[in-house]
């Protein structure tokens, strides 16, 4: 009887002695608390707890190396409990556009964050493939500011490059961005299967002042149990007019001129004046005026003001020319660096425009603008829009 007492008590201090939280002291201790906690759980339980870890060490730490990556990952997750590291889990995979849930059935394969494994009879992350493909399509233009963004899709394919068939993987991919061989950004994501999305590489995120001759080198690498597939594309051309541009106040720039009033018309005094005194018979003797006034429209977000100072077939309808996402209602403020005309004759006009577009997202891009204009009854109206 005293024997199964002590063989009762030792069981029971042993079980007080396990760990409920993180204990990031040091990789023992980090590996010895996370075995603790996950032996409390269940199976399912188990398999969502190893996601839960892996999200974060691949996605929610910026470290280079397996021992980094558990350093850093320790730091993040020191203290915390089951429910806390599943939370911390979910709040990664939405802001990384993850399609992962705690709550949702077991989706990313055999996970272990403190080692390889070699690859299970039903180990979905193990794929069979020759090579990787990818490809970078442009994101469609936007009416101010060009193309923005490139969709960077890598696909595992077979020895006839075919697309090899999978689903319920959780394989690795890292996106890295270089140019002229420096490395400028790196981002990761999940491809659970080749019907992958991929990367949404936006130009805002690369600094202007790092890329050289307006091209980038593109490598996306994708890692299954047992080889990791690299492929890369080299000068691949950006929109120089959407990078990230240097911090500055646009306010303390000594070229940005004070713009008069552009509802104001000059009188060319050399032509006669009907009873109020100005030119009826001929518009502005400078078309940029009319440029001034659309300019003005817009960052006082006076949309249909820059829409009637226009008839440019390419800007379509008024809803079109407005759109808040592929149009001008994306404008927040313009600030103008120089206006001037370019060329001009009775029925036609060339003006050139500098000025800095800010969006409403906070964004600001550096434009050059190469406007046309044509003289509709007697007044300039802006017939195309070129960015230069």
């Amino acid at each position: 009887m005293k024997k199964v007492l002590f063989l009762f008590l030792l069981s029971f201090l042993f079980a007080a002695c396990k760990k409920d939280k993180v204990d990031a002291t040091n990789p023992k201790t980090l590996q010895s608390s996370i075995n603790d906690m996950a032996s409390s759980l269940s199976t399912l339980q188990q398999v969502k707890f190893n996601e839960a870890l892996y999200i974060l060490k691949t996605f929610g730490v910026e470290a280079d190396g397996d021992v980094n990556e558990l350093n850093a990952l320790g730091k993040l997750i020191n203290g915390l409990k089951v429910p806390g590291i599943l939370s911390l889990a979910d709040q990664v995979a939405q802001k990384n556009g993850i399609e992962w849930s705690s709550t949702g059935p077991p989706s990313l394969g055999e996970m272990n964050i403190f080692g390889n494994e070699s690859a299970k009879e039903s180990d979905p992350n193990d794929v069979s493939a020759s090579s990787l493909s990818l490809e970078a399509t442009e994101v469609p233009t936007d009416n101010v500011l060009g193309t923005q963004a490139l969709q960077i899709v890598p696909r595992l394919v077979d020895s006839q490059g075919k697309p090899v068939i999978f689903t319920g993987a959780g394989l690795e991919a890292v996106l890295e961005v270089f140019s002229n061989g420096n490395r400028i950004l790196t981002s990761k994501n999940l491809m659970q299967d080749n019907n992958f999305k991929g990367f949404n590489l936006r130009f805002a995120s690369l600094p202007s002042q790092k890329i050289i001759d307006n091209k980038i080198d593109i490598t996306v690498s994708v890692k299954t149990t047992k080889k990791t597939f690299k492929m890369s594309k080299i000068g691949v051309p950006v929109n120089p007019k959407a990078l990230l541009m240097p911090s500055g106040n646009p306010d303390q720039n000594p070229a940005n001129p004070t713009i008069s009033d552009p509802t104001v018309v000059p009188v060319d005094p050399t032509l006669p004046t009907d009873n109020s005194g100005t030119n009826p018979t001929k518009p502005a003797a400078d078309p940029k005026a009319s440029v001034t006034r659309f300019l003005n429209n817009l960052s006082s977000q006076n949309l249909r003001g820059a829409y009637d100072t226009a008839e440019n077939p390419s800007w379509g309808s008024y809803e079109t020319f407005s759109n808040p996402t592929s149009g001008f209602g994306a404008v927040k403020n313009i600030n103008v660096k120089n206006i001037s005309t370019n060329s001009s004759s009775a029925n036609s006009a060339s003006v050139n425009a500098t000025y800095d577009v800010t969006d409403k997202e906070g964004k600001t891009t550096a434009l050059q603008v190469t406007f046309g204009l044509k003289n509709v009854n007697g007044e300039w109206k802006i017939s195309s829009y070129k960015i230069n």
